[in-house]
């Protein structure tokens, strides 16, 4: 049996450590017992990006990516989003993007360097609430779902407050899409009376259509 290797660990502000583990050929970022993430299982974060721009038929958008986590998200709005469009990503622990660059470059495949992306080390939601008619939409993937598991100021980002500082900085007809590793009824109501027209969507972890399924939600 092929043992996990720490081979880096980072301090969340405000929320507990991450650790990187090497698995053979795969990275499995985790907190504490909690898998967060893992090269294994990409799927969804990749139809995070693909299924948003799908909806949003925008021929240059622009995209705010909250939580960088291994990139599936990232490089799936890169591949899609045509030369003229342009990415932001917001990611609170630096050592997230040490970890792309160094142990995960082959993995990152030089997206961190691509001209059409911005990196904004910091928190995303002080990005949102810095924002007005910015972004045709808002990825956000920064939690295991619209709960504060990592960091609980997270939380915020999900609050009556926090949805209504996105649609602010949404374009008229902008996504909000967020990911979730399970549904969640109380969320989905939350977001409607955000006056957010929302279809959830249903999304295997795995493109065979195996492992865990996760949630996305796709506000308007």
């Amino acid at each position: 049996m092929i043992p996990r290797d720490i081979i880096a660990a980072a301090h969340v502000p405000g929320g507990e450590d991450l650790m990187l583990f090497r698995h053979d050929h795969d990275f499995i970022i985790m907190s504490g017992r909690e898998e967060l993430m893992g090269t294994r299982m990409r799927h969804s974060e990749e139809q995070l990006a693909i299924e948003t721009l799908n909806r949003l038929a925008v021929a240059a958008p622009r995209l705010l990516i909250g939580g960088y986590g291994m990139g599936f998200t990232l490089r799936a709005a890169l591949a899609g989003m045509g030369e003229r469009g342009r990415v932001t990503v917001a990611e609170l622990v630096p050592e997230i993007v040490e970890w792309a660059r160094g142990p995960m470059a082959e993995l990152t495949a030089g997206c961190l360097d691509d001209p059409r992306l911005e990196l904004k080390i910091g928190d995303v939601a002080e990005v949102i609430a810095a924002a007005a008619g910015t972004y045709d939409a808002i990825l956000l993937d920064v939690d295991n779902g619209p709960d504060g598991l990592v960091r609980a100021e997270n939380d915020r980002l999900y609050t009556p407050a926090g949805l209504q500082a996105a649609r602010r900085a949404l374009r008229p007809g902008g996504l909000l899409a967020i990911w979730s590793a399970a549904p969640d009824a109380g969320f989905t109501r939350r977001l409607k009376k955000a006056r957010f027209a929302v279809e959830e969507a249903t999304v295997f972890a795995r493109p065979n259509r195996k492992g865990p399924r996760h949630t996305i939600w796709f506000a308007r």
